[in-house]
């Protein structure tokens, strides 16, 4: 019997696609998108009129409209779509470049404190924000942690999220978010 190894971008947005559809619906659209901001915005505790959560709408809406650009404009995206849109939106920055700026929206929503770092417990948040269960997403904060501070500052954030979209690593430390992936098929 032999096994096919997967490309590990599309492992990594496999994840990513399963914790976006929010529904479950076996589609990403935009109410996916709508109630992820409103997770956010419930688990940390933050008004819709905050500009740290109008950011964040907006950055969101943003990205949607490069993965709607990226997709030919269907108003929803299965699986694959999803896949295809992610990977030419992540590398084209001629309009909004969905690496940088969503991450810089969710690293000010996780810093409740306003330290200018994401400590466990915000780390922790994050992680129920998105639903994530996997016991192994939480260890991923020592590995987003590359300096061994104790917290995850806004520049190993934004690395880990560039190396989730581009890194074929998935020991990686931005590959770990979801907690620890397989390419075997």
């Amino acid at each position: 019997m032999t096994t096919a190894t997967a490309d590990p971008i599309s492992v990594k947005l496999d994840q990513l696609f399963a914790a976006t559809d929010t529904d479950g619906d076996g589609y990403v659209d935009w109410s996916d998108y709508q109630r992820l901001v409103d997770r956010y915005l419930a688990g940390y505790k933050i008004d819709k009129s905050d500009r740290r959560a109008q950011a964040l709408l907006i950055s969101y809406q943003m990205q949607w409209a490069e993965l709607l650009r990226h997709a030919d404009g269907v108003n929803r995206l299965s699986k694959e779509q999803y896949h295809l849109a992610s990977r030419a939106a992540s590398v084209d920055t001629s309009r909004f470049n969905m690496v940088e700026g969503v991450p810089h929206a969710i690293f000010d929503i996780m810093d409740i404190d306003g330290d200018n770092s994401i400590s466990k417990s915000e780390f922790k948040q994050y992680l129920e924000v998105w639903n994530i269960t996997d016991p192994s997403a939480f260890d991923a904060f020592t590995h987003l942690d590359t300096d061994g501070d104790g917290a995850i500052s806004r520049q190993e954030f934004i690395r880990a999220v560039r190396e989730f979209f581009y890194s074929m690593d998935l020991e990686a430390p931005g590959s770990l978010i979801f907690g620890r992936l397989s390419t075997d098929a």
